[in-house]
């Protein structure tokens, strides 16, 4: 008899389980907490990845909250990587001066 694999959307051993609410909300299982290394006020971030929803710690602040708070709207002006290797050089120099 030959056999049927069926994936679906189920994968073979599931962490844990986790119950939607009425209002859309989910509690994160304590071994998923542990794992994620989450608590209260955490933040998760929630990602597609091909078929599966791929749910992940996040930080405070993406890349792009970062980005424009150094830079605002616009880019940075465009530096030759003498010119990026000189600042890094100075940087580590005072940063790990003696005084």
């Amino acid at each position: 008899m030959p056999s049927a694999n069926y994936r679906g959307n189920v994968s073979a051993m599931p962490i844990a389980r986790s119950r939607v609410t009425a209002q859309g909300q989910v509690s994160v299982p304590a071994e998923v907490r542990r794992k994620l290394g989450v608590g209260p006020g955490s933040f998760l971030e929630w990602d597609e990845d091909g078929t599966a929803v791929v749910v992940r710690r996040s930080g405070l602040y993406s890349s792009e909250d970062v980005h424009r708070a150094l830079f605002g709207s616009g880019s940075p002006p465009p530096r030759t990587l003498r010119e990026l290797k000189e600042g890094l050089r100075q940087h580590v120099r005072a940063r790990h001066a003696r005084h």
